[in-house]
């Protein structure tokens, strides 16, 4: 298998996780909007003896929210970081295949050390 089909698989498996988690972002939005028309309906100053546990459970649905956007940021950074690679590889094997020795900078550059 050439290196450009390898490259296709791996951006169609990008997509594929794109879409995925595009999916599970759409999900936990209506899962959201879900709980934020329950909380406006039936969480009031009356449903509560203090003001502690007034502010407690709101403030436990926005650490859980955090804790899943910080989540999918780091899985989409991770995921930029990949196509990165894959872009900037597709890019020298276009462009860096005039070194005299057919490699490009595919071991590391243009110095020849292998770090």
């Amino acid at each position: 298998m050439k290196r450009s089909e390898y490259f296709m698989q791996i951006l169609d498996a990008s997509v594929s996780m794109q879409y995925n988690i595009s999916i599970i972002l759409e999900a936990k939005a209506n899962e959201a909007a879900k709980s934020r028309d329950w909380i406006l309906n039936h969480l009031n100053h009356q449903t509560y003896d203090n003001h502690v546990d007034q502010l407690k459970l709101p403030l436990d649905y926005h650490e859980q929210f955090v804790e899943l956007i910080d989540g999918l940021t780091k899985l989409e950074n991770a995921l930029a970081k990949n196509l990165t690679v894959v872009l900037n590889k597709q890019e020298e094997a276009a462009s860096g295949m005039m070194d005299g020795t057919g490699f490009g900078s595919f071991f590391g550059g243009d110095s020849g050390d292998i770090t």
